[in-house]
């Protein structure tokens, strides 16, 4: 992850929290007051969070002392230790929810995407990420998959092109929008292009198209389709996967599986804290 980009999103997500003071915390210990915090997991599941840990406490603390018993990518049973944080008690619980609330979030992500990864099985075909991410953490939710197991498509509108139905329907054609693309953009950016039936695969190869996403379409139909494209086009299914149906995906030769739900309705793995007085 990027270590100033994660630094200020922390300090935002202090100042929303905090705001001005804890009046709750600040009323009851004194200043000089030191204590320690342990990060308790009470769920299975794979853990990802570690830079979030380090980081976070030292946004508010540089003194805090952190220790890592576990690392991103690890997989963790209920009752295990994660983490303890040593130091000022105020700074402790003003800055444990917030780094709590990310670190489960992130990994109920990784431990999903590790999940989808087993259920694939394949040594071929990739589980990748979408950007049906949360406003504001995206770059968190990404890298959560890759702990999982997971590969990333496209981080947002800049990085890719991906034409999609409503710019085809804009555009008039597939070949309209890939001829439009291409004569405004420069050869390092792909473009990819999402198609529904045969035809609109063919036409897209037949503009240039880098990478096609087979969308919505079943197992079967993939095979049928998937020997009219070149090996130096890439291959992507999507919409409709789920974990119960992406076995079925197994054999049908497409270079990536984008799953959304990995991280746009992930349930949270579950983690506590417990303090103690020094």
């Amino acid at each position: 992850m990027n270590q100033l980009k994660l630094h200020k999103q922390l300090e935002a997500f202090f100042i929303e929290d905090i705001g001005e003071r804890d009046v709750t915390t600040d009323a009851i210990f004194p200043k000089e007051q030191q204590g320690e915090i342990v990060f308790l997991a009470k769920d299975n599941g794979i853990f990802c969070g570690e830079e979030v840990i380090q980081a976070g406490f030292h946004v508010l603390n540089p003194a805090i002392e952190i220790t890592m018993f576990v690392r991103d990518g690890d997989r963790i049973e209920s009752s295990q230790q994660i983490a303890t944080a040593k130091g000022n008690i105020r700074e402790l619980l003003k800055g444990e929810r917030v780094i709590l609330n990310l670190v489960q979030r992130m990994s109920g992500i990784a431990t999903r995407t590790r999940e989808a990864v087993d259920v694939l099985n394949s040594g071929y075909t990739k589980i990748c990420d979408t950007r049906k991410t949360t406003p504001g953490l995206r770059m968190l939710e990404k890298y959560a998959v890759t702990v999982g197991g997971g590969h990333n498509h496209r981080f947002g509108l800049y990085d890719a092109v991906m034409i999609k139905d409503n710019h085809i329907a804009f555009a008039g054609s597939i070949a309209n929008a890939v001829k439009a693309v291409k004569q405004s953009i420069g050869h390092m950016v792909k473009v990819e292009v999402e198609t529904e039936t045969k035809e609109q695969m063919l036409e897209a190869l037949a503009a240039g198209a880098d990478v096609i996403m087979f969308d919505n379409r079943k197992p079967e139909e993939i095979v049928e389709w998937i020997p009219h494209v070149p090996e130096t086009v890439t291959t992507e299914a999507s919409g409709g996967i789920t974990l119960e149906n992406l076995a079925s995906y197994r054999e049908c030769g497409v270079d990536y599986i984008s799953l959304g739900f990995l991280t746009h309705s992930v349930k949270a793995l579950d983690i506590s804290v417990k303090v103690s007085i020094h």
